[in-house]
């Protein structure tokens, strides 16, 4: 592949994504490498690289996805909790420099103590 390939720019690369809804501005996939059952991404269908770099409009419609897609979720797999999260540059473990929110259904017991969350991305940091 070419070095300026974005994997979420070839949106109708069927082997690469399953997808599940989208609407005008983007689409929601299942991950390639999920953590859990029903882990998904929602990603912008033009290349934008960062959060901070959207309008009102553009998050607007992000998050009426997001919305969305949890609930086909719910449905489907019946998760007791959900970690959202965007890897915000390199340092944040970013590996595809396009702008994606993962949506990660949690279930009771899938960790030995889930206290803290999103803040045990940093070792030690969790638990308070």
């Amino acid at each position: 592949m070419e070095n300026n390939y974005c994997l979420f720019c070839d949106k109708d690369n069927k082997k690469e994504h399953r997808i599940i809804l989208e609407n005008d501005f983007a689409y929601a996939r299942w991950d390639n490498f999920p953590v859990s059952k029903g882990h998904l991404e929602i990603v912008p269908k033009l290349h934008i690289n960062s959060l901070f770099d959207l309008n009102n409009e553009e998050l607007i419609q992000l998050y009426s996805l997001l919305r969305d897609v949890k609930e086909i979720i719910q449905k489907e797999y019946n998760p007791d909790g959900y970690n959202i999260g965007i890897n915000e540059g390199e340092a944040a473990g970013r590996t595809v420099h396009h702008l994606h929110i993962h949506l990660i259904p949690r279930y009771r017991g899938d960790i030995e103590n889930p206290h803290g969350g999103v803040r045990n991305i940093i070792p030690g940091k969790g638990q308070y």
